[in-house]
């Protein structure tokens, strides 16, 4: 058993009847479907349709072959898998097992890759057949000396069908409780060494507690469509915590989220509750011949990580008949913790605390922030994460007895929640502290640009300057660009310097790559405008 920090029973979790006790294997989500709608549909897709007696016997399965293989209990497996049944299956029969997945993002590079392995002591791996030729570049000088190959054969790998076979569908449920260790995740990286976060047992029903029953609401009839890959913990909780806690439907996609695939699959397979991403609704809501595509199924549009425009938002409204909800969330706490609503959406607004959770805005010298004064977000509840594996540093900076400091500064207006940057991303310039989140947001509305990132760079004579990098509907005069910023904000706040691209460079989870933009523009150049 892991040490929570969280108590138990927590006043959080009795404001919204979670008892920890009654959760001690996660798979149990899936499991519990056998007895009340074995037959319906769990997963369909480009990879089948899958009921749920089919997808838990297939669990079972992966659980025993796992079982079988050697494992102890708590070993850890890297899961290298996109979004398809095999993934569902493997997952939820490791944990049923006693061990412990760790989800890995598919676009990791061979180094990054290998950095995983060897911080996890993964043993054994589960990849997918087209992702082998980096894997097997990876895994050298790592503890993963089995690695199985889904979806395809791709030696020197074994196969999924050689792995399961003799293996029978029915998997006893481990001994494990609401403590132990469940899964992981690996935080981006953005701000040092990736960090591997573990989830204990207990914290994916506690989320559908929380955010599934009091905003998501899904219903059972539902067809939920994630975009964001299954191992992001936003799409995590979109495509297996609250459907599968209720016996809706999932439609998985693997691949790239080409916006014209996704219009295709919504319209064939009528989804009606949709989660994406800022970028994303961007994409969607200016892709070609999207006004003319059946998107009536839909409806519940989500969407986290970062704020929407307000004219992506008033598109896809138009689109739909409703803005997408946005809430923020962290892998962390596992998923949101702050939301709007369909009734009540505040443009601007990361949004209001989500029921099960509790948060505090502190200054640095960590008082409560006055009424109407920034803070660094802490928040709590039975979800967080209890400790990033093996850094005790990391740690100590995030992990504040059972609270978590986000390292977000937000201001709270009447309930309502608004991210005003990090927490180390002020700038000064002119003598002035700038939040050059602000002046992002300034520029994303102007008609003319596409997306904005704003940049703190040095000039030769080391006086501090503010870069936007823009990319642009169409071609627009950065000097318009600068006298709008100056009108709707202050004149010093007005970026020196510009560079247009063509595209923002994104994250695996979707987020501009700030950190990708300062490696390559965060001097001043010659070519700036």
């Amino acid at each position: 058993m892991m040490h929570d920090p969280v108590a138990s029973p927590s006043a959080l979790a009795r404001s919204i009847g979670f008892d920890r006790a009654l959760h001690a294997n996660c798979a149990d989500i899936l499991w519990q479907n056998l007895t009340r709608n074995p037959d319906k549909a769990a997963l369909i897709g480009p990879g089948g349709t899958w009921t749920y007696a089919a997808l838990i016997a297939e669990a079972g399965r992966w659980g025993n072959a796992f079982a079988a293989a050697g494992l102890a209990r708590h070993d850890r497996i890297a899961f290298f898998l996109d979004d398809t049944p095999a993934l569902a299956a493997a997952f939820f029969g490791a944990v049923r097992a006693g061990f412990v997945p760790v989800l890995l993002n598919i676009q990791t590079r061979a180094d990054l890759l290998r950095y995983y392995l060897q911080d996890s002591g993964a043993r054994l791996a589960v990849v997918e057949a087209d992702l082998s030729a980096v894997f097997d570049a990876a895994c050298q000088d790592t503890q993963a000396s089995r690695v199985i190959s889904v979806n395809g054969q791709a030696a020197p790998f074994e196969s999924a069908e050689a792995f399961l076979e003799g293996h029978g569908d029915t998997c006893p449920r481990a001994d494990t409780g609401p403590e132990d260790m469940a899964f992981w995740m690996y935080s981006s990286g953005s701000t040092g060494r990736p960090k591997g976060i573990v989830h204990l047992h207990h914290d994916m029903a506690y989320t559908q507690a929380a955010f599934g029953a009091h905003v998501v609401r899904l219903r059972a009839d539902d067809i939920c469509f994630s975009v964001p890959k299954v191992y992001f913990a936003y799409g995590f909780g979109n495509a297996f915590t609250f459907p599968f806690s209720v016996g809706a439907t999932t439609l998985l996609m693997p691949g790239q989220p080409e916006p014209q695939t996704i219009l295709d699959l919504i319209e064939i397979h009528r989804a009606t509750v949709f989660f994406g991403l800022p970028t994303l609704y961007t994409a969607l809501a200016r892709a070609e011949g999207v006004a003319h595509r059946d998107l009536s199924s839909i409806r519940q549009s989500m969407s986290a990580a970062e704020i929407l425009s307000e004219d992506i938002y008033d598109a896809w409204k138009a689109l739909v008949g409703h803005g997408p909800t946005e809430g923020l969330g962290s892998t962390e706490m596992l998923h949101i913790y702050l939301s709007n609503t369909l009734s009540d959406h505040r443009h601007g607004a990361a949004g209001a605390v989500v029921p099960g959770y509790e948060v505090k805005l502190l200054t640095p010298d960590g008082r409560a922030a006055a009424p109407g004064a920034h803070g660094v977000m802490h928040v709590r509840g039975d979800s967080s994460a209890p400790y990033y594996w093996q850094r005790p540093d990391k740690t100590a900076q995030t992990m504040r007895g059972d609270w978590i400091n986000t390292g977000d500064r937000f201001l709270e207006r009447d309930g309502y929640y608004y991210f005003q940057g990090r927490d180390d991303d002020l700038v000064k310039v002119a003598g002035q502290w700038v939040w050059p989140m602000e002046v992002e947001r300034c520029l994303n509305e102007h008609a003319d640009v596409h997306e904005a990132a704003v940049l703190a760079v040095e000039l030769p004579d080391r006086r501090m300057a503010l870069k936007a990098v823009v990319s642009l509907t169409r071609e627009a005069d950065t000097a318009e660009l600068r006298d709008f910023v100056k009108a709707r904000l202050t004149p010093y706040k007005s970026p020196r310097l510009f560079t247009v691209i063509d595209d923002l460079p994104k994250t695996g989870t979707g987020k501009i790559d700030r950190q990708l933009l300062l490696d390559t523009y965060g001097k001043a150049q010659p070519h700036d405008l």
